[in-house]
């Protein structure tokens, strides 16, 4: 959510906004609503004035003036009422307006429509040279007896999975092992819950807008969230913490739920795009800094890169365009890990910067030095998310047999052992 005065003092930059992030509100129907707003309010102002003018007259007011004067004010009092329905429609219809207001982007961010206007920045690591023919994803699984697609689908549906043996072991070590790198380097590790209110939503951006993505349990006002970023965004909601309590910097361990509405057909087959997974946020709030925020951005893209390196996945980096950067972004990037069997890269890690959008949305505030309230501002990363990620770490990692070597940075969680599975036959 943007402040409200900046919006009516730059609604040009506003506009622009809205035009090269493709969001479908109107700007001028914003500040038409807020003028009559003002308005109301202005006149409702000037009654209860009024009224309390009046009010004080009865007492020194003789006997012949004192009913007209009362009648006044209770003729106030009804006309105050009778306004108060537009003054409530009104403050609800701008607050969902501004709700849907999108955030400026940074100067840097190309404009674009959609990925495909994406910006590459640059490729990491050395493309898998196999000198034999390798095996996909769902391949090497079902050949080491590590998946049971078919007997899942029957108790859940398409785009479930599970995974067996060694193969929920992998999945767990490399939770553990992303959980255990980002503590070594500051992040306070939490495990939360994807069971959240609805308003947890709105806090965080993704409603109104993403509702279709998001699955509802009705009987309980509950959803389930698609990321750890929803419910530790609301941890400090309406809180007012002190400057010297900030950064604070969270990799949030959780399940998350996508309905994936309006993706059929794509990606249906083995791990890439499943409805439950397991995800390890990045998840920061420091203060009101633009210079800071574009810091704690680089960190927190640093911290997923080194988890890739350390998993010895090539990948690339990747600047979103407008278009494809979600409206309360001021800044991000993808990272995208290479998939030999489909001979290119696919997203595993987002990287974003909101400033204060998301900040005023869940009234996240602090103290300054000199004593202000001020909106922090907040980013969020991918730290590693399971299963999607084991679709790359098993298809590079692959050996001609169709056992995987494990690497290095992995051991450790998996008893030490350096290959897993047996050949295939």
């Amino acid at each position: 959510m943007l402040d409200l005065k900046f919006i009516r003092e730059n609604a040009g930059a506003v506009k622009h906004a809205v035009e090269v992030k493709g969001v479908p509100i109107d700007i001028d129907e914003l500040l038409r609503l807020d003028r009559e707003l003002v308005d109301l309010k202005q006149r409702v102002e000037a009654m209860q004035a009024e009224r309390n003018a009046n009010a004080k007259l009865v007492p020194k007011a003789t006997p012949e003036e004192r009913p007209t004067l009362i009648q006044r004010g209770k003729d106030l009092s009804e006309e105050i009422k009778a306004l108060d329905p537009a003054l409530r429609a009104h403050e609800d219809n701008l607050r969902q307006l501004l709700l849907r207001v999108p955030n400026i982007p940074h100067a840097s961010v190309p404009v674009g429509k959609d990925d495909n206007d994406n910006v590459e920045l640059r490729r990491e690591g050395q493309l898998p040279a196999f000198e034999f023919t390798p095996r996909d994803q769902v391949d090497l699984l079902e050949g080491q007896g590590w998946s049971d697609f078919e007997r899942v689908a029957r108790v859940s549906g398409s785009r479930s999975y599970l995974l067996k043996g060694e193969g929920a072991l992998l999945e767990m070590a490399v939770q553990m092992f992303a959980m255990s790198f980002l503590a070594g380097r500051g992040f306070t590790p939490l495990s939360t819950t994807a069971l959240v209110r609805p308003e947890t939503l709105v806090n965080s951006g993704h409603f109104p807008g993403d509702e279709e993505s998001v699955y509802k349990l009705g009987d309980d006002e509950l959803m389930l969230a698609g990321t750890a970023e929803v419910p530790v965004n609301s941890l400090y909601a309406g809180e007012q913490l002190s400057a010297d309590q900030l950064p604070m910097a969270f990799s949030a361990i959780s399940g998350a739920f996508r309905r994936e509405a309006g993706s059929a057909g794509r990606d249906v087959r083995g791990l890439i795009r499943v409805h439950e997974f397991r995800k390890v946020e990045q998840y920061v709030i420091c203060r009101a800094d633009e210079q800071e925020g574009l810091k704690w951005f680089e960190t927190l893209l640093g911290n997923a890169e080194a988890i890739l390196q350390a998993l010895e996945l090539p990948y690339r980096v990747v600047q979103n365009c407008t278009g494809d950067m979600g409206a309360g972004k001021v800044l991000m990037y993808d990272i995208e890990t290479w998939v030999p069997s489909e001979q290119k890269y696919r997203e595993t890690h987002s990287c974003s910067y909101l400033g204060d959008w998301q900040a005023r949305r869940t009234g996240l505030r602090y103290r300054d030095e000199t004593g202000k309230l001020v909106y922090a501002h907040t980013l969020n990363n991918t730290g590693i998310a399971t299963p999607r990620i084991l679709v790359p770490l098993l298809e590079n990692h692959q050996q001609a047999d169709g056992t995987i070597r494990v690497p290095e940075a992995l051991r450790p969680y998996l008893g030490g052992k350096a290959v897993l599975g047996q050949p295939i036959r």
